[in-house]
Formats: structure tokens, sequence, C-alpha cells
């Protein structure tokens, strides 16, 4: 009933700037907690932020700074705009949806978006 749409992924030098969406569609949920998380070849899947149904944000301390998480609440999307890239950000970052159903909390993972930076 849940599904997430993602998109934004692309191509960049170091030095410049992406923006990811993460939308959530389906009915029967609402909204916990939506976030962005990478994995890099070879290396464990990351939180990368996190946005809160209350609007509290947490970041990796690798891109706090550069990057900033934000929501669009009526259309259940997530944003991750993405500055100043470096060649070490390069992965597939991936959108969860954390929702309550009506009597649990579950997570929901989108499939993956390539993001590239060349040095």
């Amino acid at each position: 009933q849940v599904q997430l749409e993602e998109s934004g992924g692309g191509l960049v030098q170091a030095g410049g700037s992406l923006r990811l969406s993460c939308a959530a569609s389906g009915s029967g949920f609402t909204v916990n907690t939506m976030g962005w998380y990478r994995q890099a070849p070879g290396k464990q899947r990351e939180l990368v932020a996190l946005i809160r149904s209350g609007g509290s944000t947490n970041y990796a301390d690798s891109v706090r700074g550069r990057f900033t998480i934000s929501r669009d609440s009526a259309q259940n999307t997530v944003y991750l705009q993405m500055n100043s890239l470096k060649p070490e950000d390069t992965a597939v970052y991936y959108c969860k949806l954390n929702y309550w159903s009506g009597y649990k909390f579950s997570d929901y993972w989108g499939q993956g978006t390539q993001v590239t930076v060349s040095s």
C-alpha cells in the first residue's frame, strides 16, 4: 500500500550540487520519519539525514553543513539538497520511510538512486 518514488541522482563534479526527492504515496499510513541513507561499494549502509514528523532533523557528521533535508508534509515528500559534493559522497542513496499503519510502525525503503561525484 506504500510506495516511494525517488529521483534526482546523477553525475556531478566535486564542489557541485544535487537535489534528491522522495515521494511517499499510498493509503492507510501516517509518516513518522523520512530519511536518506547511502551505501558505497564495499561499505555498510549509513544514515545521511533524517527528518521527523515534528520537523527535527539529524545529520551524519560527514555531511553536516553541506547537506540539508527538508520536507513537504502535504505531499509526503522529502528532499535532500546536497552542496559542496565530494568524491567520497559517491554512493547509492536510499530513501527510508518509517510510518504508522494504525497498529504498528514499519519501515519502507526506496529502490535507491546513484550519486556519483567525480574529482
